[in-house]
């Protein structure tokens, strides 16, 4: 089995989902005792939301490509980065680490083509809503339609996400609201929704939601999980 090495903190409440995960997706299949090998480098994510927040994404990227780095030297096989913002500063990781990037859309596109839907509902942080390198991919590289929340609702994600989830709060008021921009998705005409934030699923339920469920973090440890075990996806 190969050794994973996790690119996490950002938060820290989904890197322990991602552990989990990973872990019991290789006990499912190996069945007994048997756990992942996996080296975890996290991020202090104050430091990355700021830089976030302030622009400076080129410098996040390269923090992402000096852990990437130390997690090689450690002895890691493959790089999982455990969040789905940071996937826009993340082109540089393989040249940097010169390993493997697991991406976490490839695995969600390919879960939802599977099931046969056409047109994704797309929740996460204000950069994945509205940056283009996540609906780029699912569209030019999978040909999925993606649609995004209204600016206030993209407003609302983004802020619960930061103020909350990233914080271990769960409001139920919160998530009465998500509620209601998952129902305006599927009016706008999404026939299924993917949580393209790694906290959300802390959050939103698929049996209260009004389209199909994809959990980018669970979908994504599984398929680090099967690369490690050399499982064909």
């Amino acid at each position: 089995m190969k050794t994973l090495g996790l690119l996490g903190g950002m938060s820290w409440e989904s890197t322990v989902t991602y552990y989990q995960e990973i872990n019991r997706r290789v006990r499912q299949v190996k069945g007994g005792l048997h756990s992942a090998h996996c080296i975890v480098f996290s991020f202090d994510f104050a430091e990355i939301e700021e830089l976030q927040h302030a622009g400076k994404w080129d410098e996040a990227g390269l923090l992402l490509d000096e852990a990437a780095v130390k997690l090689k030297l450690a002895g890691a096989e493959g790089i999982v980065l455990c969040t789905n913002t940071m996937h826009f500063v993340s082109l540089s990781i393989e040249s940097a680490s010169q390993l493997p990037l697991i991406h976490i859309v490839d695995p969600t596109a390919q879960a939802i083509l599977k099931r046969g839907y056409k047109c994704v509902g797309l929740l996460g942080t204000r950069f994945t809503m509205e940056k283009d390198f996540y609906k780029s991919r699912l569209t030019e590289e999978f040909g999925l339609r993606v649609i995004v929340p209204e600016e206030e609702g993209r407003a609302t994600v983004h802020d619960v996400i930061y103020t909350e989830l990233c914080n271990g709060i769960i409001n139920e008021t919160s998530r009465e609201n998500y509620y209601k921009i998952i129902a305006d998705l599927k009016k706008a005409g999404a026939d299924c929704l993917i949580l393209g934030c790694t906290e959300i699923g802390l959050l939103v339920d698929e049996a209260r939601s009004e389209l199909p469920v994809f959990d980018t973090a669970h979908i994504h440890a599984v398929a680090a999980a099967d690369w490690a075990m050399g499982i064909d996806g």
